[in-house]
């Protein structure tokens, strides 16, 4: 089993910055990606950044220039710094660890941590 718990969520105004934190601990193996995901009131959850095994990085249109996805593998934590923020990213924002042998494994959630914008 593997445990990810998230931290940095909180309220901030439209422009604000924020650091999110995600801490892996429990069974060790292989990691296909780890990354972010959001989910607004009475909409779905939605992709935010991924970054891989290899250290490369997706994002979604939205929040390209102004979110960044960092990794301390020493650490088994992952980062998402956001900045410039708009009433438009508050959501939950979730960790999610994708394994290497995916779908044999299951992929792991956080329990999400709550960010809100302010205008």
């Amino acid at each position: 089993q593997v445990q990810l718990v998230e931290f940095g969520g909180g309220l901030v105004q439209a422009g604000g910055s924020l650091r999110l934190s995600c801490e892996a601990s429990g069974s060790t193996f292989s990691i296909n990606y780890m990354g972010w995901y959001r989910q607004a009131p009475g909409k779905q959850r939605v992709l935010v950044a991924t970054i891989s095994i290899d250290g490369s990085t997706t994002y979604t249109e939205a929040v390209k220039g102004r979110f960044t996805i960092s990794r301390d593998s020493a650490k088994n934590t992952v980062y998402l710094q956001m900045n410039s923020l708009r009433p438009a990213d508050t959501a939950v924002y979730y960790c999610k660890l994708r394994p290497a042998r995916w779908p044999a494994l299951n992929d792991y959630w956080g329990q999400g941590t709550q960010v809100t914008v302010s205008s």
